[in-house]
């Protein structure tokens, strides 16, 4: 697995190093679309090179997109000089929207079009070459070493939205710095797609925001965040068979939400989460009530680690019939994954099996798919049944105890704003 994963791991840290940078300019600058926007303006001009012919890897392809990028760059570049009379943003979104849109009427006519817009979108990371890791890598470091050495009207130009001396920043170097930016992001959406480019740019800095504030302490907790933020995506996607490009960015999604809750958590008095508690219970309950039949994910959980909170609304046939549904799927669920294990080991090459025996397993696991489904199917409908009962028993009692609770603390909170108030007027 190392040997596999180590230029994909490789290709991921220069990803953060060069990204992580510029991600903190977008912040700055407060366009944080951007990224997304010149992605789909070079895979515009990707999609233009197919249309003519060239592969999607080739160099062809490579310089139709920068040429298309550098456009919008220049394009972005002039709209921040007139942002009184024209939101950048606005400028930013049109972009996306119609470089989308005509980016799909032109592969709508090429062969695989379809495939062509997966490629664009996820990336191939996982197949990266050591040569295109080294060719990038120096790229990278060349547009680096230009923001190091004019960093002060770079970063002037990012973080003061006024310049210096109350003046807007010289046209000149938003022209550097929206032009690095393309030549790197086209060169990024080409090995990474474009929804994992603007992971690492966004993400890590988002995150390092949320934690220090000086520019070099949040560059390099971002560098850390998207270094192990990639290890864990690449293992993920190892373990699990995903699309490499895709779990990354799950990852990076799973990484946001937890650093945002669990600060909204640090902050939150021990009222407040008792409020949001009422509350949720309050509207579960109501939910239960009114949609016994519709998607109930909370009671789904429960009721798989405690089996009796359905089993007690089902009678004895009802009973005996998911008892027999459960075990039938845990058996035939241990069988697929022995045999899916069998099917990724034939996708990596670590195992072989003749044509025929491969086309045998296939049809043996859809077969066998088949059968859980129609076990899952047994247990719909008897989850359902229960749902009818659980309204009322559940259901009611919950939404009367969640208005309750919020209830009582909203007492509680009138009645600590008016306890000041009493004690001056004795």
């Amino acid at each position: 697995m190392l040997d596999f994963l180590l230029w994909p791991f490789l290709a991921g840290l220069v990803l953060t190093g060069i990204h992580a940078w510029l991600g903190l300019h977008v912040l700055a600058r407060g366009v944080v679309f951007v990224d997304l926007s010149l992605a789909q303006v070079a895979a515009l001009g990707i999609t233009v090179a197919i249309l003519m012919g060239h592969p999607v890897q080739g160099q062809a392809s490579y310089w139709y997109g920068l040429f298309f990028a550098l456009g919008g760059a220049l394009l972005f570049a002039w709209a921040r000089r007139h942002e009184e009379a024209l939101q950048q943003e606005a400028v930013i979104g049109i972009t996306y929207a119609v470089s989308a849109a005509l980016g799909v009427l032109a592969l709508d006519r090429a062969p695989q079009g379809s495939e062509h817009i997966k490629q664009l979108l996820i990336g191939s990371i996982l197949t990266v070459t050591p040569q295109e890791v080294l060719q990038v890598a120096l790229l990278y470091a060349a547009v680096g070493a230009v923001h190091w050495l004019r960093r002060k009207p770079l970063l002037a130009a990012s973080f003061s939205h006024h310049g210096t001396e109350g003046k807007p920043p010289p046209l000149l170097w938003d022209v550097v710095f929206y032009a690095s930016f393309a030549l790197v992001v086209t060169s990024s959406v080409r090995m990474a797609g474009v929804l994992l480019v603007f992971s690492y740019l966004i993400v890590p800095a988002a995150i390092s925001g949320l934690f220090v504030r000086g520019l070099t302490a949040r560059l390099c907790l971002g560098w850390a965040i998207g270094a192990l933020v990639t290890a864990v995506g690449l293992v993920v996607s190892w373990s699990l068979d995903l699309p490499t490009g895709p779990a990354i960015v799950a990852v990076f999604g799973l990484a946001f939400a937890g650093v945002a809750l669990t600060l909204a958590l640090r902050r939150a008095t021990a009222r407040q989460l008792a409020q949001a508690g009422a509350t949720m219970l309050a509207a579960c309950g109501a939910l239960l009530l009114a949609f016994p039949q519709a998607d109930q994910p909370w009671l789904d959980q429960l009721e798989d680690r405690v089996p009796f909170i359905q089993e007690a609304f089902l009678d004895e046939d009802q009973q005996a019939t998911r008892a027999d549904s459960l075990q039938a799927i845990s058996e035939a669920t241990t069988e697929l994954a022995r045999l899916r294990q069998l099917e990724q080991d034939l996708r990596w090459g670590r195992a072989e099996l003749s044509v025929e025996k491969q086309e045998r397993l296939r049809q043996y696991l859809a077969g066998r798919a088949e059968i859980v489904a129609g076990d899952q199917l047994v247990l719909r409908e008897l989850r359902k049944d229960a749902r009818q009962r659980q309204r009322l028993w559940l259901g009611l009692p919950m939404l009367a105890l969640g208005l309750a609770g919020s209830g009582w603390l909203a007492w509680r909170r009138r009645a600590d704003r008016l306890r000041p108030q009493r004690s001056l007027s004795h």
